[in-house]
């Protein structure tokens, strides 16, 4: 990257969905797809204001396959260019639909930045897809803004992975319902501009 691109120049969007009954029971959602809530909805309809005061440059739209992702970009008032399966949240495996104190009945101590997921991914399978995220849109962005719609975990670890941290860095960067992150530069070293930026509702 040029050390003349700028952070307002050139960005990269994250956003995770509105809530789920899942979330909002902090249930362990990776694979299953389920809808937003009415708040989850509201959540969504109320970043659009602020989405739009980010005047993004003829930004590519990318969301994750769950309706939930594809319905806060659709209420937000951003429109999907595309799906893509590596924006899929962390397979949990086994612990798909549990909450983090009765899965650690099971494992004491169990976090997912810390612990294995019982037949689903790793922390190092995680890395390995976040990293194949962000290779793939980088060149994008000298020419246009980048919006990756998405969850929770996974959209917390492509902001430590852009900040060149190991993707359990993750961990210290919190993503609210349908918050949103920008990344970009400043003088050519990658940055987070603005992070966790969480509608108000009314």
């Amino acid at each position: 990257m040029m050390c003349t691109m700028s952070a307002a120049v050139v960005r990269l969007v994250l956003m995770r969905h509105g809530e789920t009954e899942w979330s909002r029971d902090g249930r362990h959602t990776g694979l299953t797809d389920i809808p937003l809530t009415d708040v989850g909805e509201a959540q969504a309809r109320a970043a659009a204001p602020a989405i739009a005061a980010l005047k993004l440059r003829d930004p590519l739209v990318i969301t994750s396959p769950r309706k939930r992702a594809i319905r806060t970009a659709e209420l937000a008032g951003l429109h999907a260019d595309r799906t893509w399966d590596d924006l899929s949240e962390w397979d949990y495996g086994d612990y798909e639909g549990l909450t983090t104190p009765e899965i650690c009945e099971r494992v004491p101590n169990w976090t997912v930045w810390t612990n294995p997921c019982a037949n689903g991914e790793s922390a190092e399978d995680v890395q390995t897809r976040a990293d194949l995220v962000l290779s793939t849109v980088a060149p994008i962005l000298p020419d246009r803004d980048v919006v990756l719609i998405g969850h929770g975990h996974f959209s917390r670890c492509l902001v430590a992975r852009w900040a060149k941290f190991p993707v359990t860095a993750g961990q210290r960067f919190g993503m609210s319902a349908a918050g949103y992150s920008v990344l970009g530069y400043e003088h050519g070293a990658e940055q987070i501009v603005h992070h966790n930026i969480a509608p108000e509702l009314a």
